[in-house]
């Protein structure tokens, strides 16, 4: 079977179109992510263009081992990068073509020396934040302080606030996974003001007919009218009305992650930070300086929501560099 013709592995499926659809309706029905999906697709669809043009069968263990090659090769793409295209890959082949890749699981993903994560020094994260004012300097504040995920603050919900605990309850971390973090006492009131003015957009929004936000795993079927009430509105909501790419509704969604690095990059800069570093190092920094500080490495793990301690574990080799290092025999001379 050549790159042109279609599988046999599933009668329903005949062409790229249909492998599309076909993955989309299951990549939503198990939940995953809007960016997740959209990541998929598009790694799929580079896979099928690669068998179309090489006249090779979509659907054997085969072609991808060649396409992860030329990946690795002649594209010479990161080593996250070839294993994120063979993930979706692999999802193509046992949800949709219903076929075991056999032992390419293990041949074909791409291993990486161990790296050290960035981790901003106590006065540079200050530093960062003193030169940013209003909702930016509060949403990198609010990931420094709870050790958040970008994608974490971005859809936290105004009823995952718990203020007389001083808590966040993050929903569907990485994983899927619920955990509670911290929500520094700093923070409390300047984000009380904050939801204060998201609160009157959410109003004017109501009025206007487009004050329903999304809800996750379909909910809004099974309560009705939930996603027009204050409690599900997002903290941190997006300064424009759009289409939501899956109902077709208008509506807010949250801010997204390009503001938020934007805002990280302009505080970086005006503090005079050269070094290499994100929104992510925020919540490296987090963990390193609660472990600085000697909390205890579970109780980091547990904010963190790591599967391992062993993940947390990272952080210890961290502090070493940022710790008390040895002289250089050069300056004893």
């Amino acid at each position: 079977m050549t790159g042109g013709e279609s599988t046999n592995i599933h009668p329903e499926i005949e062409g790229r179109d249909s492998i599309e659809s076909r993955m989309r309706e299951i990549l939503r029905v198990r939940n995953y992510s809007y960016r997740t999906e959209q990541t998929y697709i598009e790694r799929v669809r580079a896979y099928l263009s690669y068998a179309e043009r090489n006249s090779l069968a979509i659907d054997e263990p085969e072609t991808v081992r060649r396409y992860i090659s030329w990946l690795a090769l002649s594209r010479n793409v990161a080593a996250s990068t070839q294993n994120l295209s063979f993930n979706a890959i692999n999802f193509l082949f046992k949800e949709v073509l219903k076929k075991d890749m056999g032992d390419q699981s293990d041949n074909l993903r791409a291993r990486s020396g161990s790296k050290l994560p960035s981790v901003f020094t106590v006065d540079e994260v200050k530093a960062i934040f003193d030169h940013l004012e209003g909702t930016d300097r509060l949403m990198l504040e609010m990931i420094y302080a709870g050790g958040l995920r970008i994608s974490e603050l971005m859809r936290l919900r105004v009823q995952d606030i718990d203020w007389e605990g001083c808590q966040l309850f993050v929903r569907g971390g990485k994983g899927d996974k619920d955990r509670t973090t911290l929500l520094g006492r700093k923070l409390v009131e300047p984000l009380r003001k904050h939801l204060e003015a998201v609160k009157k957009i959410h109003e004017e929004d109501l009025s206007a007919g487009v004050g329903e936000v999304y809800l996750p795993n379909g909910l809004d079927r099974k309560y009705p009218g939930a996603g027009k009430t204050w409690g599900w509105m997002y903290a941190f909501p997006s300064e424009t009305i759009s289409k939501d790419p899956r109902s077709g509704k208008m509506r807010r969604h949250h801010v997204s992650d390009m503001t938020i690095q934007r805002a990280m990059k302009e505080g970086m800069r005006k503090a005079g930070i050269a070094k290499y570093g994100s929104v992510h190092t925020l919540r490296h920094s987090f963990a390193t300086h609660l472990l600085m500080k000697g909390v205890n490495i579970r109780e980091v793990q547990d904010l963190l929501g790591h599967n391992s301690v062993e993940t947390t574990m990272i952080y210890t080799h961290v502090i070493r560099t940022l710790g008390n290092r040895p002289e250089s025999p050069l300056d004893m001379m």
